[in-house]
């Protein structure tokens, strides 16, 4: 059995490393390269829209304040607000992807490892779909099983950072099936060409969209994103959620994000990333690419004890043997401006 057909086991939880994430390998005093959140605080103006929402929070959650969000990110999209469900950041959609009922599930690996832990936990059979760094984990469709009723993709990936083409996404779909496409990372690309979150397509009845405001608008402790999709299968998601799942200034930072433009920030990450992937080069460290997140995915001989070695110098990457498909010589490190990049490429010029 090869590795892609073998995976149909259930994972423990106790010590899973499908729970493994960024958050874990950062720690207080040392510099941040393993979060691929953008600042350490959110911008002054979304400040303000949450320290006026606190006056309100003597009250519950409003519809009114859940439909204003709807709406602002179904302008955004092109959609009608109907085809928005809020979430409680996308962690609470992959928690929710088990009431769609699917009998079995392919996970496009390596990727965020959230989706296959939730599904693993409700039982759900996962087969793993392993792309390659030989071409540059590309998308291989034809390795997805005709009977997977649910197909999870990362675009860009985490921790790959490798961008999808929209046509090679819409081939997974038929009916029967549902593509739900990560694009927690897709406002880091300048004009999100190869996004399916926009309305209008003939693809949308069988492509849910996930998208978060954790990274862009650094707002992690929120816990704020949201689901595109049709309306009949954001019903099915949504069934036996508790009652006001999404807080009032999470609602109202989903609405005002919305209408702000992200292609300025994309434009200067694209700059950023290259400065950074360049001065890695240079060290002798492998930058898989191309890459289109704010993260690189790089590889190093004896990375484990490269990571352990660059804590002791101050500095936090994100190990990458918990992505399926990857190895202890992976390492993934988030991209940040050139001028705070000097701890990290000096410890590694130590460590290396």
């Amino acid at each position: 059995m090869t590795s892609e057909t073998s995976e149909t086991s259930k994972t423990s939880e106790t010590s899973d490393p499908l729970r493994h994430h960024g958050d874990v390998d950062a720690a207080p005093g040392l510099a941040d390269f393993a979060v691929n959140v953008r600042g350490e605080r959110p911008p002054a103006w979304l400040r303000e829209v949450l320290a006026r929402a606190v006056a309100d929070l003597g009250r519950y959650p409003s519809a009114a304040d859940d439909r204003a969000a709807r709406e602002a990110v179904a302008a955004r999209h092109g959609r009608r607000a109907g085809e928005v469900l809020v979430l409680n950041g996308s962690a609470e959609g992959f928690a929710l992807l088990p009431n769609l009922a699917p009998a079995k599930a392919a996970v496009v690996h390596p990727s965020f490892t959230e989706p296959e832990a939730a599904l693993r936990a409700a039982g759900v059979p996962v087969h793993r779909v392993l792309l390659t760094a030989a071409d540059g984990f590309a998308l291989r469709p034809e390795r997805v099983p005709d009977d997977a009723d649910l197909v999870v993709i990362g675009n860009p990936t985490n921790p790959t950072s490798t961008l999808h083409t929209a046509e090679a996404i819409r081939t997974l779909v038929r009916p029967g099936r549902t593509v739900l496409v990560d694009e927690a990372f897709m406002d880091f690309v300048p004009g999100e060409p190869h996004s399916l979150a926009p309305g209008g397509d003939t693809h949308a009845g069988g492509v849910l969209v996930f998208r978060s405001l954790t990274k862009m608008w650094a707002v992690p402790g929120l816990r704020a994103g949201y689901a595109l999709g049709d309306e009949r299968t954001l019903a099915a998601l949504a069934r036996n959620r508790p009652q006001w799942p999404v807080s009032t200034p999470a609602l109202r930072a989903v609405a005002a994000c919305a209408a702000v433009p992200t292609d300025d920030v994309a434009a200067e990450y694209t700059a950023h990333r290259a400065h950074l992937a360049a001065e890695l080069a240079a060290l002798g460290v492998t930058v898989h690419g191309p890459a289109h997140a704010p993260f690189l995915l790089v590889q190093v001989s004896g990375g484990e004890h490269v990571r352990a070695a660059l804590r002791e110098h101050g500095v936090a990457v994100r190990r990458g043997d918990t992505f399926p498909g990857l190895g202890p010589d992976h390492l993934r490190i988030a991209v940040r401006p050139p001028e705070q990049c000097a701890p990290l490429l000096k410890a590694l010029e130590v460590c290396l």
